[in-house]
């Protein structure tokens, strides 16, 4: 396979060779269907499925059928019922079908190469795992690739197969152990037209910030940050409070080679008159992520079951899963709600006393929905004495200060209330937060936290920030205004798209099913230095279709609306041949 070779979404060109190499492989070698006059075979779920397509040159040489959760059935269904496999009914699994290579290619790096470009794709939009049907005598096979028999056997014309699952990352982890070299080769060789990264990302957890790369990380090229809008990041798009630049303005040389106060005392104490809190129940780190890292690391063990809202902050899961490995279950929130808390199905889930620990963010990251305080108050009050509750409010500013758990936190031993100053107040790059629990969990925690954990600039500058509430309250309320106006100018660029603007200083634009996905819109407004966040490897709630656009001032906004516009027009007349249109038989080639 040379430089030739192209690893695509299947055109609607590809679908005729599709329909009849299954008839060539499935009804004439193996004897899986009766052979069909038309020499092509079809199923009831063509039209919902994606399939992607592995050619070099004018040749085609294999395709593997996926089928996503949105559809809302599988091919297992022809076979079991959801009690019989329950793994099913999960938000978060996609089917992996019908992987299938001309014979000609089939000694060939070809099939591995597909499996791997659909675990690509099924991370891209945030699934989590997979099942798949495998020919019985290949079952050795299977489980060299990490995929593992759930104890269900089906049969389908002269074959059998068993149902196999194994989780995306864990795949793809196997894959790359195997076959890296070649996949590091095929890098370079290979046309990669799929809308999703060739490799993962090296730590694991998806972020917003590629913006960061545009300007130079390696900061020679700082005056590009004029250039970028880096509206896949939520800072904030006002200034810090004038007391902030005098603070850091007054002497930078000696507060960048001076040591801070060690626990950051000064710190402490304006977080507790501002907040009117006592200073025993705060601790401080160097933004959430430090705070989330170090007490999940104290508080949670592989052995420990953890329950996060999906979609939500990525950090989470990443934390819980992926670092400590917890066993991680999700509360699904759900579009046709408005993305809404339910009260009383999160009452349920939790009833059950099986979960150490449940992750809110209030306002939720990426919804932008904010679930009122008295609502989870009651939820909290008639959960298991055993479960902590980890309440995130980085973003409660933009809703109302008062809205906060801080202080039941305070007096209850099973709430910890994590604020991050860096959103709202305008210190992203300062890195400084603060969480609330019950004064011995605070004390246990600060003990844990090494000395100077946050520097003297980030000290000086979140005690000023503090000061000013006037500042800053009126910088949340034009943020209201400049989103409103954002949406607004979005929503007429195009009827089919629909924009949700929510409570915080963010919103989200969601494309129409059969259009571009949203990392074809992402990479397309980066030509116009306008960056965007996909959010479809959050969740698959989001069906690769939605995009999340942080506020910014008045000229950013309308350089936002006219790369959206631009990218729009320049993706509408390749729409129809970059999405794919059909399904395939429940079979297996190599993996079934």
């Amino acid at each position: 396979m040379g430089r030739d070779l192209q690893l695509r979404a299947a055109t609607a060109e590809d679908l005729e060779w599709i329909h009849e190499l299954r008839h060539r492989v499935y009804a004439r070698e193996l004897g899986q269907h009766a052979p069909d006059p038309s020499g092509r075979l079809y199923d009831g779920l063509d039209g919902g499925n994606v399939y992607l397509v592995a050619a070099r040159g004018a040749a085609r040489i294999g395709f593997v059928s996926l089928t996503p959760p949105w559809l809302g059935r599988y091919a297992l269904d022809k076979y079991l019922t959801r009690g019989e496999l329950p793994l099913l009914d999960e938000g978060d699994l996609f089917e992996v079908r019908i992987l299938t290579v001309e014979p000609r290619w089939r000694a060939t790096a070809a099939a591995p190469l597909l499996m791997y470009a659909a675990l690509r794709w099924i991370a891209a939009r945030g699934g989590r795992r997979v099942v798949a049907m495998g020919r019985t005598e290949l079952l050795t096979m299977y489980r060299a690739a990490g995929l593992r028999p759930v104890g269900r056997t089906v049969h389908s014309g002269a074959l059998t197969f068993e149902v196999l699952t194994g989780g995306v990352t864990e795949l793809t982890e196997v894959t790359l152990d195997r076959y890296r070299t070649t996949l590091e080769r095929l890098r370079s060789a290979v046309d990669w037209r799929l809308d999703a990264a060739f490799f993962p990302r090296p730590d694991g957890c998806e972020h917003g910030g590629a913006s960061f790369t545009a300007v130079g990380t390696d900061f020679r090229s700082l005056h590009r940050r004029r250039q970028v809008v880096a509206a896949d990041v939520l800072d904030a798009w006002f200034p810090p409070a004038p007391g902030v630049r005098a603070v850091l303005a007054e002497d930078p040389a000696w507060a960048a080679r001076t040591s801070p106060p060690a626990g950051a005392e000064g710190l402490l104490a304006e977080i507790a008159t501002a907040r009117a809190l006592p200073a025993e129940a705060l601790a401080v780190g160097a933004g959430s992520s430090d705070l989330i890292f170090r007490a999940f690391g104290r508080w949670l063990t592989p052995d420990s079951r953890v329950l996060l809202t999906d979609p939500g902050y990525g950090e989470y899961a990443h934390v819980t899963e992926r670092v400590i490995g917890c066993r991680v279950d999700r509360f699904r929130l759900r579009r046709d709600d408005g993305w809404r808390i339910d009260p009383d199905r999160l009452s349920a889930a939790v009833g059950s006393g099986r979960y150490d620990l449940v992750v809110v963010v209030n306002p939720n990251n990426p919804t932008g929905r904010h679930a009122p305080a008295q609502e989870l108050r009651s939820v909290i009050a008639a959960a298991p004495a055993r479960t902590r509750w980890w309440v995130d409010e980085a973003y409660l500013g933009y809703v109302d200060l008062a809205e906060s758990l801080a202080g039941l936190a305070t007096v209850d031993p099973r709430v910890v209330v994590c604020s991050s100053l860096s959103k709202m107040y305008a210190l992203s790059g300062m890195r400084a937060a603060y969480l609330v629990a019950e004064p011995a969990t605070a004390g246990r925690l600060r003990r844990w936290t090494p000395p100077w954990p946050v520097s003297l600039p980030a000290q000086l500058a979140a005690v000023a920030a503090l000061r000013d509430p006037a500042y800053y309250g009126d910088r949340w309320l034009r943020t209201h205004a400049l989103r409103r106006q954002l949406a607004a100018d979005l929503a007429e660029l195009d009827e089919s798209i629909a924009v949700d603007e929510a409570v915080a200083n963010f919103l989200t634009v969601t494309l129409p099913s059969g259009g571009p996905s949203a990392a074809q819109l992402v990479n397309e407004c980066r030509r116009h230095d306008v960056y965007l966040r996909d959010l479809s490897p959050l969740s698959p709630e989001y069906q690769g279709r939605t995009v999340r656009i942080a506020v910014k001032d008045t000229d950013e906004n309308a350089r936002i609306v006219a790369a959206c516009r631009a990218a729009l027009d320049a993706l509408r007349p390749r729409t129809v041949p970059l999405v794919p249109m059909s399904e395939g038989v429940p079979a297996a080639g190599a993996a079934g």
